[in-house]
C-alpha cells in the first residue's frame, strides 16, 4: 500500500477491482481543509481516461505490472503471436485489443508486453518507430503554399501525410501516440 501523497505519473495502482495507470496527479490544499489529491489515470484494461480524488493519507493498493520484451512472429487469424525473448515461450493476444499497436508492428519487431498477475493487458511499444514507404503519391508541382503534404502508406499498410519531398521506398519515422510522421530514419 502506498500513500496518496505519493502517487506520481507512470505508476500502476489497483482501485475498487480496476487496474490504473496515473498519467498526471494535482495536490489541492485549502485552509482548514484536508489536502485532496486528484489523480488524472487511464484504464489498463480498456483504455478511458478518468479521474479519482483521494484524500491525503489515503491508502492505494500499488499494482506490481510485469513489463516483459517479446518478439512480434506472426498474426494467427483472431490472434496475434508473441515470443518471450528470454523463455522462447510463445503467447497469443486478440488481435482486436491490439487494433492501434498494429498499425505500427511488423514481423519480428520487438514489443513490451505489459502483464498482471498472469493477464495479458496489452502491448507497449516504442515512441517513435521506423517504417518503410511502400506507395506515396506523386507530388503537384506549385502546392507547396504551406506545408504541403501528401497521402503515403506504411508496409503495415498505415495510411499517413507525409511531406512532398518523401517517395515510394523511403524509411519515415512514425510517432506511435498519434500516428503521425516525425522525419526520415
Amino acid at each position: 500500500m502506498i500513500s496518496s501523497n505519493d502517487l506520481r505519473s507512470g505508476m500502476s495502482i489497483s482501485h475498487e477491482g480496476n487496474l490504473y495507470v496515473v498519467i498526471d496527479t494535482s495536490h489541492n490544499k485549502t485552509a482548514q481543509r484536508q489536502m485532496i489529491i486528484k489523480a488524472k489515470v487511464r484504464n489498463m484494461r480498456t483504455g478511458s481516461v478518468t479521474e479519482l480524488s483521494f484524500i491525503g493519507g489515503d491508502k492505494i493498493e500499488q499494482a506490481h505490472v510485469e513489463k516483459r520484451p517479446m518478439q512480434y512472429l506472426y498474426d494467427a487469424g483472431d490472434m496475434i503471436v508473441f515470443m518471450d525473448n528470454e523463455t522462447y515461450e510463445q503467447t497469443e493476444i486478440d488481435k482486436a485489443r491490439l487494433e492501434w499497436e498494429l498499425n505500427f508492428m511488423k514481423e519480428n519487431s520487438e514489443v513490451t508486453v505489459v502483464v498482471y498477475e498472469s493477464e495479458i493487458l496489452g502491448v507497449t511499444l516504442p515512441e517513435k518507430i521506423a517504417l518503410t514507404i511502400t506507395q506515396a503519391e506523386p507530388a503537384v508541382k506549385g502546392d507547396t503554399a504551406t506545408n504541403a503534404q501528401k497521402n503515403a502508406v506504411l508496409e503495415t499498410g498505415y495510411e499517413i501525410r507525409v511531406p512532398l519531398f518523401i517517395s515510394e521506398g523511403e524509411v519515415v519515422v512514425v510517432n506511435t501516440s498519434d500516428g503521425k510522421y516525425s522525419g526520415r530514419a
